[in-house]
C-alpha cells in the first residue's frame, strides 16, 4: 500500500515535525511504503498527473498542493483530508457560514463589501478583520474604534469581520484525530519560548470539536477555542495541525491514516452534502 504525504517545503524533511517523522515510522512499520512529496522539489506538466499512490495526505495548505490535489481529486484519488473539505476550511467567510448554520458557537461577523459600512458596528465593540484566505495570523488587524477604521487602507481581497472578543478566561488551542479530542494552552517561559501545556476537555469543548469535524468533513484538525462563562467559542479551525504537545498523537494519526486508507473508516462527507437538492420546477 502507498501512501503518498504531500508537503509545502523542504525543511518539512530535513528538519521535520517530530510527530509526522514518527508518523512516517510507524507506517513503514505496519508495512506501508510511504512517499513525501515536496512542492520545492516538483516539475510536472499537468498531462502527467495521475493516481498513483493508493492515499494521498493532504498536509500543506499551500496553492501549489491544493491545485494539484483538485487534479487528483477529479482523477478519483481518495484524499485526507477530503479535497472539498480542505477547500472549505482554508476560507474563513465560508467556515463562519457553516459552523454558524450549524450551531457551533462562533463570534459575531460581517462581510462587508465596503469598510466604511462598518461604522455602525465598531461603535458597539472592536473588530478583528481577517483576509478570507489568510493562515497563521497573516493580515489580521484588530480595530478598537472608528478612528483606526477610518485610516485603513481599502482591502484588496474579500475578508471577514468578527466581533473582537474579549473577557474570555482562557484561549486554547483544540486538536482532533478521528473521534478523540485534545487540547493544550499556550504558556510563555521566561526564555522566550512558548511551552504548550495539556488543557483538560470538558464535554462542552468536545462536544463542539466533534460537531466541526462533522460540519466539514474532515477527521484531522484543530481549532482555537476562546472559553468563557457562556462555554467555548470556536475562532478558527484548520485541517491537519502541527499536534506539537498532544500525547501519543503520532501513534494515533498513524493508526486513522492506516485505517482511512484500509477503508475500515468510512469516507468523511461534509453535513450539508447530506442535503437534498433543491427542486428549480415552477
Amino acid at each position: 500500500m502507498l501512501i503518498y504525504f504531500m508537503l509545502a517545503y523542504a525543511r518539512n524533511v530535513r528538519n521535520p515535525n517530530p510527530v509526522l517523522q514518527t508518523v512516517f515510522h510507524l507506517l513503514h512499520k505496519c508495512g506501508c511504503k510511504v512517499e513525501v512529496g515536496i512542492a520545492s522539489e516538483h516539475l510536472w506538466t499537468p498531462s502527467q498527473l495521475s493516481v498513483e499512490a493508493d492515499l494521498y495526505v493532504l498536509k500543506s495548505h499551500t496553492p501549489f498542493w491544493m491545485s494539484l490535489a483538485e487534479i487528483l481529486h477529479y482523477q478519483g484519488a481518495r484524499i485526507l483530508n477530503p479535497y472539498y473539505s480542505c477547500v472549505a476550511t482554508q476560507n474563513k467567510i465560508v467556515k463562519a457560514r457553516r459552523m454558524s448554520a450549524a450551531g457551533v458557537p462562533v463570534p459575531e461577523a460581517w462581510i462587508p463589501g465596503d469598510l466604511a459600512l462598518l461604522q455602525t458596528v465598531i461603535a458597539k465593540h472592536p473588530l478583528i478583520i481577517k483576509p478570507y484566505m489568510g493562515r497563521r495570523n497573516e493580515g489580521i488587524i484588530i480595530v478598537q474604534n472608528r478612528a483606526e477604521l477610518e485610516q485603513l487602507a481599502t482591502p484588496s481581497t474579500p475578508i471577514l469581520v468578527q466581533e473582537y472578543l474579549r473577557g474570555y478566561q482562557e484561549e486554547i488551542k483544540v486538536t482532533v484525530i478521528g473521534e478523540q479530542v485534545f487540547a493544550v494552552r499556550l504558556v510563555a517561559q521566561e526564555d522566550g519560548q512558548i511551552k504548550r501545556v495539556p488543557y483538560a476537555i470538558t464535554d462542552d469543548i468536545r462536544a463542539v470539536a466533534l460537531k466541526c469535524g462533522r460540519v466539514f468533513g474532515v477527521g484531522l484538525y484543530g481549532m482555537d477555542m476562546l472559553l468563557s462563562d457562556q462555554g467555548p467559542v470556536v475562532i478558527d479551525l484548520d485541517y491537519f495541525p502541527s499536534y506539537k504537545g498532544v500525547p501519543q498523537a503520532a501513534p494515533l494519526i498513524a493508526e486513522y491514516i492506516l485505517s482511512y486508507a484500509r477503508g475500515t473508516i468510512s469516507e468523511l462527507l461534509p453535513c450539508d452534502t447530506h442535503r437534498p437538492p433543491v427542486s428549480l420546477e415552477v
